[in-house]
């Protein structure tokens, strides 16, 4: 098994929830902030940390309903993570402006964020995230009655025999994950319920779809507002080519929203890069993050 960066455990209330946050690194050094993506958790970048090679403190949030943070059992408002996000910026980093990097929903959480505080954020790395699909409008009311028909029921999660059985099920999804890989992921991802059955530790309430269209004008809105440098890392496999590959225009038109963009393709590997091209991402990311 490989060596691994020690991380260290911290709980904290924030705006009224018990939220658990991850750190690696001297305290002293250089703060990134890494936010995770949906159906995730903070224990998703340790393949990352260990391929950086610079000395950084790394704060790793879980999000509300993931992770050890607190379950709501209902369902959530997605604004939340970006208060949730300022009151973590307000504690950890009270006095400069923050290093943000954001995989998936992460991205879109700490994109949108920088839109709104631009005076809070130094740079912003968006790990394969590039927006949604575009929605319509007259599909609104199917939106709200999707949402409205779920709250009849509680949501639930795939379980699994044994921590054994998550690992061969990521592999069967992402088959780049080598067996050290899947089986650290497979532990620290995944909790143990009471019948000895394993699930991943994310609230299924997450799984309830939005009552709200996303709006891709919104986003592209929010997008041109953003003051500081955005770094843009796509996975050759990932979610970007996947939803904007056959249309050029389409990613063109969603790029060209940055005002201050740099932009690099991890080859390789699929919307996990950070799991798939550790090393590579890091690479990446310390090329474009400034120090103190």
């Amino acid at each position: 098994m490989n060596r691994r960066t020690e991380s260290r455990s911290e709980t904290l209330a924030v705006r009224g929830l018990r939220y658990h946050v991850r750190h690696w690194g001297p305290a002293d050094a250089p703060a990134v902030f890494l936010l995770h993506g949906w159906m995730d958790s903070s224990p998703t970048f340790q393949f990352l940390v260990d391929a950086l090679r610079q000395e950084w403190h790394l704060i790793a949030p879980d999000w509300r309903g993931y992770g050890e943070s607190e379950w709501l059992g209902r369902p959530y408002w997605f604004p939340d993570y970006y208060g949730d996000l300022d009151a973590l910026l307000a504690h950890y980093s009270p006095a400069r402006p923050a290093r943000l990097v954001g995989h998936s929903m992460g991205a879109n959480i700490a994109a949108i964020f920088a839109s709104a505080r631009p005076q809070r954020v130094a740079q912003v790395a968006m790990l394969d995230f590039l927006g949604l699909p575009a929605t319509a409008a007259q599909d609104a009311p199917k939106q709200l009655a999707q949402w409205l028909d779920h709250l009849g029921e509680t949501p639930r999660l795939n379980s699994y025999a044994d921590h054994a059985a998550l690992q061969r099920r990521m592999q069967q999804i992402n088959p780049r994950l080598d067996d050290d890989k899947a089986a650290f992921l497979a532990r620290a991802l995944g909790r143990t319920l009471p019948d000895g059955r394993v699930q991943m530790a994310c609230d299924p309430w997450h799984r309830v779809p939005s009552p709200v269209l996303y709006r891709i004008d919104d986003q592209l809105a929010c997008w041109q507002a953003i003051a500081a440098p955005v770094l843009m890392l796509e996975a050759t496999d990932g979610f970007v080519h996947e939803r904007f590959g056959a249309d050029p225009a389409e990613r063109e038109r969603r790029l060209a929203a940055f005002r201050n963009l740099q932009l690099a393709t991890i080859a390789d590997c699929g919307h996990n890069l950070h799991h798939d091209q550790p090393e590579r991402v890091a690479a990446a990311l310390e090329t474009f993050l400034t120090r103190d």
